[in-house]
């Protein structure tokens, strides 16, 4: 009895202590956006609520599968976490062969942000609402250039699940990531996008680029008066959420810890409005709560990759 109590002891004791020494959060995407903003505000909150550093490690490459790879591989102690985005969603669906099952393979910790996609036009496209893009789409099918970040990005598959949802003919142009897509958007050699709404909110403000749309369910703070897809899409939802997962096997007293850290840092009014700069919403909830999101969002964005036979090259 006493042998068999040891082991969960230890665990607990650990939990207690933890953490003693500095945690690494790794990011599968270059330094700028949402993921990374989103970690190195979540990082600056631990480091000073549990009295330990966490330090922010980017480590971009295939698609953020390099990076969670290497968390996946690593102790399930806490000391090693990964903030995940949409791209773990999208990814067992898009790449064939993966070292690693994500759902399987990791622990939920907590969300942290909602981040709505923004549809936005070059000023030269003769449409200022949906409902327009939608009409002239249909009589210029082919013609609209859609720019994303890059084949299977969450721009794109959104851009898809647009398509999809409202049976238009949209080219995909993919770029090297989302800024080199608002470039050729502003110089007008792509018609359409969907970004970040931190990458576009700058031209939007100054009248470079129209925008259309966000993606999310509800309207964002950091443009109100901007309607939702869903408003002219019934049913219509699709944005780029962020959270932290460890490695299967972390001790749940641990993941406990940090999700109640994590809440308590978005309930935290300059915290949230630091978010709210990014044009993000707050995303409170449970390890529980998580990880069904992504189950759910790996359903639906496999659906929606499968009819648009997306394919990385």
């Amino acid at each position: 009895m006493v042998a068999a109590a040891l082991p969960a002891f230890s665990r607990i004791a650990r939990a207690e202590t933890y953490p003693s020494r500095p945690v690494r959060i790794i990011v599968g995407f270059p330094p700028g956006g949402a993921a990374d903003i989103t970690a190195r505000l979540m990082g600056q909150w631990l480091s000073e609520r549990l009295g330990q550093q966490f330090v922010i490690e980017n480590r971009p490459g295939a698609g953020t599968n390099v990076g969670t790879e290497a968390v996946i591989r690593s102790s399930p102690d806490g000391y090693t976490l990964l903030v995940s985005g949409s791209n773990a969603a999208i990814n067992p669906t898009l790449f064939r062969s993966l070292n690693f099952n994500f759902i399987r393979d990791t622990a939920p910790i907590a969300s942290i942000v909602r981040v709505p996609q923004l549809m936005q036009v070059t000023p030269s496209l003769p449409v200022k609402s949906v409902p327009e893009f939608i009409a002239y789409a249909k009589t210029n099918p082919g013609k609209i250039a859609m720019g994303s970040g890059g084949n299977g990005s969450p721009a794109h598959v959104i851009g898809e699940y647009f398509k999809l949802m409202t049976g238009t003919d949209l080219t995909h142009v993919p770029y090297r990531g989302a800024a080199p897509a608002v470039t050729d958007l502003l110089g007008g050699q792509i018609q359409v996008a969907f970004t970040e709404l931190a990458t576009s909110l700058g031209h939007i403000k100054s009248g470079s680029l129209r925008a259309l749309a966000v993606t999310t369910a509800a309207r964002a703070e950091a443009l109100p008066d901007i309607p939702t897809l869903a408003e002219f899409i019934p049913g219509f939802e699709a944005s780029q959420w962020v959270g932290l997962v460890a490695p299967k096997d972390t001790p749940s007293a641990i993941i406990e810890k940090l999700n109640t850290e994590i809440n308590a840092g978005l309930a935290d009014p300059k915290l949230k409005a630091r978010f709210a700069e990014l044009g993000g919403m707050v995303l409170p909830g449970s390890p529980d709560d998580f990880g069904k999101l992504i189950r759910d969002e790996t359903e639906k964005w496999g659906k929606v990759i499968r009819a648009a036979n997306i394919k990385v090259q």
